[in-house]
């Protein structure tokens, strides 16, 4: 394969992960290419949080400016009992001595994607390639060749590293044939979005709120614009049934008594996954965020950590980058990466979106009670409330992978 094409680093996706290495790559000087099937960055409608640390993170690039003006500032999550109507809060506001952004903010991810995506394409070492898609690539001891297909033909480029940020379908991990171990969900989740007040039907709702039910669990999020509802869905039931007017009405129904006068914006199915990758490196090659690790959604942590893969890896790469270290601690960089950023996954990341799953999963009743009481439990210990909180903030999931070593 001849290269025709030549940059330090290729990142296939350009996605927030994807975007935030590159911005911090080129923002260091590196020569960096970003390669991105769509000819967009994708508005994907399931992430929509960012954690404390994730903001401060991402100060260091200059874009959370633009997520506070842009998103809903979240200090106050609960976990609400539908049948009781009783409500359980967490106030991030008591983790303040340790974050500057002691809350979430509510936005939806593409805002982060575009916004960088824009940044790079004004800086004379970036480039990000829209309606390109990697096709396949080889490594050697120097680098890696990639063939990548465009609109008018095939590309050669080649590059020093490779960095697939491409998600769950990775074409980087496929190649590289690392097998993606785990398991998904029985059930379907239905997102629903819309521009209803919700908020004016059922008191004190926070921006986010985590509902527990034997029957019909649900989560209600946020965003600028819209509320969003998910729900998991009966497995017997087809796409266009699950979509339909008269399942919309039904649970919306169920929140606001008349589900008949709710417009929804987006009504999507999809599968969830707690998966993750055997290996998150191979040679000169690297995997990060969706591409990596899959995650249930509640809580936040799918992007979130992708993010904080992101920035790992760049602590790891950028002296390999700059010729600073010799070839045997270029590896043991590389290897740490993969040996933090997996294990992290695999002991906070997996079991903490498990342990959501099921609290407010349900079951019978006797299961939601006892997970109530457990809840309220945290909630009246101040011990236990702080670690809990700063569990679901995502500071005990960083201090875990700067222990490793």
């Amino acid at each position: 394969m001849t290269a025709v094409g030549r940059c330090q680093v290729a990142i296939a996706g350009a996605g927030p992960v994807g975007t935030v290495m590159a911005t911090l790559l080129a923002q260091a000087g590196i020569d960096v290419v970003v390669i991105e099937t769509g000819h967009d960055c994708a508005q994907d409608l399931r992430a929509s949080t960012f954690h404390p640390p994730t903001l401060e993170m991402l100060d260091q690039i200059g874009i959370t400016p633009m997520l506070l003006e842009k998103g809903l500032k979240a200090p106050v999550f609960h976990w609400r009992d539908r049948h009781s109507g009783e409500v359980i809060d967490f106030d991030l506001a008591e983790i303040s001595d340790v974050s500057r952004y002691p809350f979430r903010i509510q936005c939806e991810q593409y805002h982060l994607s575009r916004a960088l995506a824009s940044g790079l394409e004004k800086q004379g070492n970036a480039q990000v390639r829209f309606g390109s898609r990697l096709l396949a690539f080889e490594e050697d001891a120097e680098g890696v060749n990639l063939a990548i297909e465009t609109m008018t033909g095939i590309e050669r480029l080649r590059c020093d590293y490779l960095i697939g940020a491409d998600g769950a379908n990775s074409v980087v991990r496929k190649w590289l044939g690392i097998e993606f171990d785990g398991f998904t969900y029985a059930e379907r989740f239905l997102c629903l979005s819309t521009e209803f007040d919700i908020a004016a039907h059922l008191p004190n709702l926070a921006w986010v709120n985590y509902v527990s039910d034997p029957d019909e669990w649900l989560v209600l999020l946020r965003v600028p614009s819209l509320w969003r509802v998910l729900v998991p869905t009966d497995g017997t039931l087809s796409d266009d049934e699950l979509r339909s007017d008269a399942m919309k009405d039904a649970i919306f129904g169920r929140l606001v008594g008349d589900g008949s006068m709710v417009q929804t914006r987006h009504r999507t199915l999809y599968r969830v996954h707690q998966r993750v990758a055997k290996s998150f490196r191979e040679g000169r090659v690297l995997l990060a965020g969706d591409a990596a690790h899959l995650n249930n959604p509640l809580g936040g942590f799918g992007m979130n950590s992708g993010v904080h893969d992101a920035f790992n890896l760049f602590e790891k790469l950028l002296p390999v980058l700059k010729g600073q270290v010799s070839a045997a601690v270029a590896e043991e960089n590389l290897a740490l990466y993969d040996r933090q950023r997996r294990e992290v996954t695999h002991s906070f990341t997996q079991t903490q979106t498990k342990e959501n799953m099921a609290m407010i999963r349900g079951g019978q009743d006797d299961a939601h009670k006892r997970r109530r009481e457990a809840m309220m439990a945290i909630k009246q210990d101040d011990t236990a409330r702080r670690a809990y909180m700063m569990r679901q903030a995502m500071y005990e999931s960083l201090a875990l992978a700067s222990q490793i070593r």
